[in-house]
């Protein structure tokens, strides 16, 4: 039985080939389309666990079929592909909502690993939260959807989950050993906690957090990071959050 089932959209056929076959060896089930079009109408049917998606493609580009699948499918894990050199193509890609990437040329081994990161993400996800209303920022989770100053933006999947861990913590400085574990999904022995400072220095630009003076999300030297402020409309039901199950704190 396959233990996930992959869209590859992907306009070069060797490529596209090739990635199917690393994919259906670690036991996934796969799919593929040759341009963006194609590879959109098959997204937006469903049924796929995880979106591999190209960003230059003919007929319709990655981009774009990111967006439909944000609208059509919030929650749909998408990890992007992109060519050297195409840093600011990748950069908007994750602020439409991707959750990695991976650039060309990539090795098996880091695919299958970024693909199983993602996926596990997907699985254990806080999913109770709903709302929140904090320091004047308006998040809806179902949707990523940010509601700030008259303004509504989509937040990257992995952000809104950062956030919303912490959101499910409100007071407590929570470790980054922890938010490796139970955000990224991953042993937090031997990873870089500079990976957590990354993503909640994206975070904060999203929120328009100033990170000299955060209202948001605040730096506990020694401890970790702490929403700044009481949220409301929590669902404290969520899974994760119970304050005992936090791990090890480790340094700033």
């Amino acid at each position: 039985m396959a233990i996930g089932r992959v869209l590859v959209v992907e306009d070069d056929d060797a490529i596209r080939r090739g990635v199917c076959d690393a994919l259906e060896l670690s036991g996934y089930d796969t799919a593929d389309a040759p341009d963006g079009e194609r590879g959109a109408e098959m997204a937006l049917a469903g049924g796929f666990d995880l979106v591999l998606l190209d960003l230059m493609m003919p007929k319709k580009d990655g981009l774009q079929v990111l967006k439909e699948i944000r609208s059509a499918h919030p929650g749909m894990p998408v990890i992007v592909i992109t060519a050297k050199g195409e840093s600011e193509d990748r950069v908007r890609g994750l602020r439409l909502g991707a959750d990695d990437y991976v650039v060309k040329p990539f090795g098996v081994d880091e695919l299958i690993a970024r693909v199983e990161a993602v996926l596990r993400r997907s699985a254990e996800r806080p999913r109770g939260v709903k709302n929140i209303d904090v320091a004047g920022r308006r998040v809806d989770f179902q949707r990523r959807e940010l509601t700030f100053n008259g303004k509504t933006v989509t937040l990257p999947q992995l952000e809104a989950d950062l956030l919303a861990y912490l959101a499910q913590h409100p007071g407590r400085a929570v470790a980054r050993d922890e938010l490796l574990q139970r955000v990224w999904g991953v042993d937090p022995r031997g990873m870089q906690t500079r990976t957590v400072d990354m993503a909640v220095a994206r975070l904060r630009e999203q929120l328009e957090d100033d990170a000299n003076d955060p209202e948001v999300i605040k730096t506990v030297r020694g401890k970790g990071y702490v929403l700044a402020a009481e949220p409301t409309d929590v669902d404290e039901t969520s899974a994760g959050a119970n304050p005992s199950d936090a791990a090890p704190e480790d340094s700033a």
